[in-house]
């Protein structure tokens, strides 16, 4: 039987002295793999079994389903977009941050993933409350994490669930949900927050990360895409960045 914490441990060096490509600036995970190490975003068949069995992830996204995502990633308008839903998430990602003491690059980067894929009307309280999609909010979060963050009574009533549902709807609630089911997964894994720090230079740390990202949504081409945002010039702009407002012209 494979532990969780060998599944995270298991991979190669990472090196960090590779240039950005030109493409949005961002890294992309596999150019920081030496020849004949392990990828961290690349999962073997035993670690797949082991996730499967302890946390029930679903398995690869289809070819067909991949190359419309990257396209879809292509489009500077959505990028656009996107990188300013998420400035209106900021304050909230790093007081998540300081709560759970999660790198707010990942949070960012799930958020970023998660808004840009986002389906049309599905946050719309009539349509969300109307069972047609099941996951919502910026970080595409059910009621099911509700239920094991403690939050939600399995047999809850129709009424509970309802008022659930309000508050995945909610951006600032939705975003401590990510934040706790974050924290619920590296407890499961047995590793720290700040393992999710560093991923460019410690190969157990991009690990960390990527298992975290396949755990929340269970899609085999989703920890390369977060990884690579985790590293996005762009968004560490975002987040980090002095926000000044511009100063009067008569000043």
């Amino acid at each position: 039987m494979i532990s969780l914490a060998a599944t995270v441990a298991a991979v190669g060096t990472i090196h960090s002295g590779h240039p950005l490509p030109a493409s949005h600036g961002v890294l992309d995970p596999s150019a920081l793999v030496p020849e004949g190490k392990s990828n961290p975003a690349s999962f073997s068949p035993a670690e797949l079994r082991e996730l499967q069995r302890r946390f029930g992830v679903h398995g690869p996204q289809p070819r067909l389903a991949q190359l419309f995502t990257r396209g879809m990633d292509q489009l500077s308008p959505l990028r656009s977009h996107t990188v300013s839903r998420l400035e209106e998430l900021r304050p909230v990602v790093l007081r998540e941050s300081r709560r759970t003491g999660i790198n707010p690059m990942l949070l960012a980067a799930i958020l970023f993933d998660e808004l840009q894929h986002a389906k049309p009307g599905e946050d719309l309280p009539l349509a969300a409350h109307s069972g047609l999609f099941s996951t919502h909010g910026p970080a595409q979060l059910g009621l099911s994490e509700m239920v094991k963050q403690g939050l939600l009574r399995p047999d809850a009533s129709p009424a509970e669930v309802q008022a659930a549902r309000e508050q995945l709807l909610d951006p600032d609630r939705n975003v401590a949900l990510l934040a706790g089911k974050l924290n619920r997964l590296l407890h499961a894994l047995e590793r720290p927050a700040s393992a999710t720090y560093g991923v460019s230079s410690d190969p157990t740390h991009a690990k960390t990360v990527a298992t975290l990202a396949y755990l929340h949504n269970g899609k085999l081409d989703y920890p390369t895409r977060i990884l690579r945002y985790i590293q996005d010039p762009e968004l560490h702009g975002l987040i980090y960045g002095q926000h000044r407002k511009p100063l009067s012209p008569l000043i």
